[in-house]
């Protein structure tokens, strides 16, 4: 990439990868209110054209009210449920599969758009193909997830559950650090030793973090101990791997997997105000520092939003926040650590 191609034409293309991370960002958020309004299994169907418009007349409602009365939630969470109050959990559902459509049109058009100008360079062009076949594996990703709900027990898969926020979150890592690459380029400059494998253990555990609270979503376990610091008066909770087979209980015990979730809080209430303390004391960009500043403020006011969220026993207000905050705090780890790199 030349400096005249940088100037002129990466900008306008990073901008539109930053409205495609902004609209994905949205996605996650909305896709937990969707979980905790129970609004997911709503729409039983997958059609990804006609599924865009929702039930236009009364006679429409009833059939895809119909076809939700034969799902487990009905008949076992919501059996008697009004048409009207089924309406209220289809838009939640219908919205966020409005937005993954609206996704991929705001990031298909402007790419021909980009491509018919040449605005895209050869060594940029499959990075966009790849994301925009990874955005359809996850769609159908999503599908996967719900069909696991309108079986048997009402509610999806806690894998299924957390493997789809997991591509969502690496979709939306690969467009930002894309977007930050064009805005900047690397400079020749040396990065700190070591402080560049800290910045990437950082952002994985931060990653790991929100995996961890894709299982507590999964198992609804921030529902059972609302107590803080300990839970339900131990610190180690009664039951932690009663489980079998041993290996289950972090993925479906609800006491071992909000006990591992807290256990990464600590870890990263440990890790980033040493990282801070170490990036401090060597020279930095403006750009990195302010991000190492960032990053340890956000970290606090996440580690309180999750304190409040299980306190008063996840409000879907608190618990969006905080859903939120993981990926801000992420999206600042990937800003420090792309300001860290060097040129290959």
């Amino acid at each position: 990439m030349t400096p005249a191609y940088t100037l002129s034409s990466a900008k306008p293309v990073a901008f539109w990868l930053l409205v495609c991370c902004a609209l994905i960002f949205a996605m996650v958020v909305l896709g937990g209110v969707t979980r905790l309004t129970r609004s997911g299994l709503s729409i039983v169907e997958w059609d990804p054209i006609m599924g865009a418009v929702p039930p236009l007349t009364q006679t429409r409602w009833e059939q895809t009210f119909d076809k939700y009365k034969q799902t487990p939630e009905y008949t076992k969470v919501n059996s008697g449920m009004s048409i009207e109050e089924f309406k209220g959990i289809f838009y939640v559902e219908w919205a966020h599969r409005l937005l993954g459509r609206l996704i991929g049109a705001v990031f298909l058009i402007p790419f021909l758009y980009f491509l018919v100008r040449r605005r895209i360079t050869r060594e940029l062009a499959p990075k966009l193909i790849v994301m925009f076949v990874l955005g359809g594996l996850q769609g159908a990703l999503g599908w996967y997830m719900v069909k696991s709900g309108l079986v048997d027990i009402p509610r999806v898969s806690p894998y299924r559950l957390t493997a789809h926020l997991a591509f969502a979150v690496i979709i939306y890592a690969y467009m930002f650090w894309t977007a930050l690459g064009l805005l900047y380029p690397p400079e020749p400059r040396p990065t700190p030793r070591g402080l560049g494998r800290f910045g990437v253990a950082v952002t994985a555990l931060i990653f790991l973090m929100i995996l961890s609270g894709g299982f507590v979503a999964g198992n609804k376990a921030g529902f059972a101990f609302n107590t803080f610091p300990w839970m339900n008066g131990r610190f180690i909770p009664e039951g932690l791997y009663a489980l079998q087979p041993l290996w289950s209980n972090p993925f479906e015990n609800i006491a071992t997997v909000q006990f591992n979730h807290r256990l990464l809080a600590y870890l990263l209430c440990l890790v980033i105000p040493v990282f801070w303390w170490r990036a401090m004391r060597v020279a930095l960009p403006a750009r990195a520092r302010l991000a190492v500043h960032f990053l340890t403020g956000w970290l606090a006011v996440q580690v309180l939003l999750g304190i409040a969220t299980l306190l008063y026993v996840v409000p879907i207000p608190l618990a969006a926040a905080h859903q939120a905050g993981a990926l801000v705090l992420f999206s600042v780890a990937l800003t420090l650590q792309h300001s860290l790199r060097t040129p290959r």
